[in-house]
Formats: C-alpha cells, sequence, structure tokens
C-alpha cells in the first residue's frame, strides 16, 4: 500500500471549493459527468459516471472532507483527507491520499493531478 500527499492552490475561497466537492449540482458542473453525492456523514457517493466511488466519513464545513475509496475486497480502508486552507490566491488545498492498492498507485496519482483537480482548478479559473 502507498499514500499520495500533494498541495494544490485553488482560486476560490475555502467555503466555494467546499461546496464544489460536497454538493451534487456544483460536482456536476466542474467534472461533466454523473454525480451521487450527498453532503452528509456515512453517505456514500460515485463520481465520474461511477469510476470513483466511496463513502464520505468526517464533512467539517468549509475546512475538511475524509472520504473511503472502495476498492474490491482491500481489507484496508484508502482514506482520502482533503483540508482547505485560506491563501492569498483563494485556497490551499491539502490532499493526503492513504493505503492505495500498488497496482492503482500510478493511476491514482495521474488522476488526482491530471483529471480531479486539473478539472476543478479549471473550473474557478473560468469564472
Amino acid at each position: 500500500m502507498k499514500e499520495f500527499k500533494q498541495y494544490f492552490i485553488i482560486p476560490a475561497n475555502p467555503e466555494e471549493v467546499y461546496l464544489a466537492l460536497t454538493m451534487e449540482q456544483a460536482i456536476r458542473l466542474w467534472t461533466g459527468d454523473e454525480v451521487s453525492m450527498s453532503n452528509t456523514p456515512n453517505s456514500e457517493f460515485s463520481l465520474w459516471d461511477g469510476s470513483i466511488t466511496g463513502k464520505n466519513l468526517i464533512l467539517e464545513k468549509d475546512k475538511k472532507l475524509v472520504q473511503q475509496w472502495y476498492f474490491g475486497d482491500q481489507m484496508e480502508p484508502s482514506i482520502v483527507t482533503i483540508k482547505l486552507h485560506p491563501h492569498k490566491k483563494g485556497t490551499s488545498l491539502e490532499l493526503l491520499h492513504t493505503n492505495i492498492p500498488d497496482t492503482d498507485y500510478q493511476d491514482i496519482v495521474e488522476g488526482w493531478q491530471q483529471v480531479y483537480m486539473a478539472s476543478l482548478i479549471d473550473f474557478f479559473e473560468g469564472e
């Protein structure tokens, strides 16, 4: 199992970024795909037409999201923690993804950098 940690600067305030990560309608706008999301703890979600599925564990409004991502029959849960910090250019988004299966690691890292975060940043830059 591996972990991935990276910071991203999102050109929007933490409140806007939090809404873009937790509101179903907002996620549809920046992903362009079918989404199922609830902003309540212990609710399951699906992003990018089911390419990413999991459960919201902790939701601290405008500050933090903790999610479990599902990888088949994996024994240890794969946990995604996103922390939002105010930054002079908008929001510093701190990402930590733990317990990534070794076989999926490269795809997950590329997905975070080139799809997930790139789409989120493009969404706010295009406003």
